[in-house]
């Protein structure tokens, strides 16, 4: 959990690095950590409002060794395959869950959607993918995104403008040819899209929903009942309804659920919008549904271990004793 806290501050700090080295701005009243992550409130890129609050809690290193525990909770070891499906919502999100993968030595396999809602990843000139491939660049990520998409409104952008939409969607069909490594999702039609992503993703042990992507949550008003953090015992909703989250845990594949930060903050323990940024692994993180914190439990263990070692060399010094 601390190794993958200190793999999310190095890259916050090579991504602003980046924002610098190429030119994009970094409001100070907005983004006071300039970590290059918290984007304007409205641009061509928003799709729905969201919370400034929200977004800056979503920088904290911590939540990387968060992720590290619920992916573990999740039963995800090294060479799993863990399925990430992010918005623009919370970049600070996908940098978390993608270092945490990295660090436990797994597989990610992720479709990015680019719709953002207020101060996500709303830069036209630093958008999701952009920030993905400067991640793979870097070797934060192993390998490139699986599938990329609009996002917004039917996942194909609807509640763009039309010719920002029209030009954003010619780049990506230029940079993602046929046969390419990251494959360009336009179906408005849900089902046909969560099919195609199901198929991207293949065989996975474990998914991760970041942000509010049409294609991911669905149209079931019972997504609303989907907690934060790991989700499980889900009520599914019809099939015609059903986005990759309820696909996948009608699956039996255990899902994550990164959406309401204030609840997941709140069950989590992590710090609300943090200034500045806590030290990597400074945060007392536990589960307000379990009672007890990770750290009391490792402790525990480290307890319990020292108690058997203790036993153990005691009994085998008796015993040498009384052979001599």
């Amino acid at each position: 959990m601390r190794e993958a806290a200190s793999q999310m501050a190095e890259a916050l700090s090579a991504v602003s690095e980046e924002c610098r080295r190429i030119g994009v701005s970094m409001d100070r009243a907005l983004d006071p950590n300039q970590t290059c992550l918290i984007g304007p409130e409205y641009s061509e890129l928003l799709t729905s409002l969201g919370q400034l609050e929200a977004k800056r809690t979503s920088i904290n290193p911590d939540l990387a060794g968060l992720m590290v525990h619920l992916l573990a909770e999740a039963g995800v070891g090294p060479g799993d395959r863990v399925a990430v499906g992010a918005s623009g919502s919370f970049p600070g999100l996908l940098v978390g869950t993608l270092t945490a993968i990295e660090t436990m030595g797994a597989e990610p396999r992720t479709i990015l959607s680019l719709g953002a809602s207020s101060f996500g990843a709303t830069r036209p000139g630093f958008h999701l993918w952009d920030l993905y491939r400067f991640m793979e660049g870097q070797g934060y990520v192993s390998g490139p995104a699986a599938g990329v998409s609009l996002g917004g409104s039917g996942d194909v952008g609807e509640n763009l403008d039309p010719e920002f939409r029209a030009g954003l969607a010619q780049d990506l069909r230029s940079a993602t040819p046929p046969g390419g490594s990251t494959r360009f999702l336009e179906s408005s039609d849900l089902r046909s899209n969560v099919a195609e992503r199901m198929a991207l993703y293949g065989a996975a042990d474990a998914f991760v929903n970041i942000g509010g992507a049409e294609a991911n949550l669905g149209t079931s008003p019972r997504v609303l009942d989907v907690p934060p953090g790991l989700a499980t015992d889900l009520v599914l909703p019809p099939e015609g309804q059903r986005g990759v989250l309820f696909e996948m845990a009608s699956a039996g594949v255990p899902v994550i659920h990164l959406l309401h930060l204030r609840g997941l903050s709140l069950r989590y323990g992590l710090q609300w919008d943090p200034l500045p940024l806590p030290a990597p692994g400074s945060t007392p993180l536990s589960d307000s549904q379990k009672g007890k914190g990770f750290w009391f439990w490792l402790l525990t263990l480290a307890y319990a271990l020292g108690l058997v070692a203790v036993f153990t060399l005691g009994g085998r010094r008796e015993g040498q004793g009384a052979v001599r």
